[in-house]
């Protein structure tokens, strides 16, 4: 009984194993890091978005201040906006005025008419800060009546 002998492996016999290897290996690193710029992407388009919701909701605190200190007469050192709806529903929104000259003193006069001029701040902020659901936006605005 002869014993059949087996071919004795080339030197190249385990290149194959280590080349599927290496592909495998490349290919995770770059799902990896696929995923990692679509995830940074949407995060920067959630916070573009959010950032132009808070921009409009300030927008809509100056407009607030404006009519409050014009028609009305009123400039509080700080006031909360109404709850908002539409686009800026979730913003809260603060707006400071502050009047020139202080109320009682005489106002200034101008070409013959009396003028008060108000200096409006507008808060807009929604989310925790530091978080990816963050967004606060400020504009000021002067504005000046009898």
């Amino acid at each position: 009984m002869t014993r059949a002998r087996l071919p004795r492996p080339s030197r190249a016999a385990g290149f194959a194993l280590m080349s599927a290897l290496f592909v495998v290996v490349v290919l995770a690193g770059l799902a990896a890091a696929i995923t990692t710029l679509a995830t940074t992407q949407q995060v920067g388009a959630v916070r573009d978005v959010l950032g132009s919701r808070a921009y409009f909701a300030a927008r809509a605190g100056i407009d607030w201040g404006a009519y409050q200190a014009l028609q009305a007469g009123a400039c509080a050192p700080s006031a909360t906006l109404p709850a908002l709806g539409g686009a800026a529903a979730g913003f809260g929104v603060v707006v400071a005025c502050t009047r020139f000259p202080a109320a009682g003193a005489p106002p200034v006069r101008e070409a013959g008419q009396d003028v008060v001029v108000y200096r409006l701040t507008s808060t807009a902020s929604t989310g925790t800060p530091g978080a990816t659901d963050f967004a606060e936006r400020q504009l000021t605005a002067v504005v000046n009546g009898p």
